[in-house]
């Protein structure tokens, strides 16, 4: 009896910790919006194609500073790291880090809300990038995610110790629902 009751627990706490958003939940952002990589992924462009789908004004700088958030009222940072996209840009990964970092302040700063988006799934996880996507997610207002990114509960896990909205979809393009809702 007392196993069953442990296990029950655990479910329970596994459950808890899926901190899938409900509609009513999810914050609510507005455009334009500004959207920047924290990594260099190509995942950054995709993300703009997925906001016009979603009907959303929004701009791609993939690698924006604190001065290109001037007139935007959301700040989505699209997390995942690619060295070809570090070396298109003619940055290093430090480089790259603490530009994230910056522009994240300046955001917060401003009180723009950031809205967290990894898309990449297991290519874009990693030691390379778990740290952009830990500073992005732990900046975020929200986090959407793409579930094979969040196989080991990586998202799931920031979310929750931050008590921050997460929604797990299971493709890219079941992104541009969650997407437009935040922005309605």
């Amino acid at each position: 009896m007392q196993h069953r009751t442990v296990l029950v627990a655990f479910i329970l706490l596994l459950s808890g910790a899926m901190v899938q958003v409900s509609a009513q939940d999810r914050p609510k952002f507005h455009a334009p919006v500004l959207i920047t990589s924290a990594g260099q992924s190509a995942d950054v462009t995709l993300a703009g194609s997925l906001c016009k789908k979603a009907g959303i004004e929004a701009r791609v700088i993939a690698a924006a500073t604190a001065a290109d958030l001037k007139g935007f009222k959301t700040l989505m940072i699209v997390a995942g790291f690619s060295s070809k996209g570090l070396g298109a840009a003619g940055t290093s990964r430090e480089q790259e880090l603490e530009r994230v970092m910056k522009i994240i302040a300046a955001a917060q700063e401003a009180k723009l809300p950031i809205l967290t988006l990894h898309i990449g799934g297991k290519a874009r996880r990693g030691t390379q990038s778990d740290d952009f996507n830990r500073i992005a997610s732990e900046a975020g207002r929200y986090i959407l995610v793409v579930k094979q990114g969040n196989d080991d509960g990586f998202f799931t896990k920031i979310a929750g110790d931050r008590k921050t909205p997460i929604e797990v979809v299971e493709k890219i393009a079941g992104v541009v629902a969650p997407l437009s809702a935040a922005f309605k």
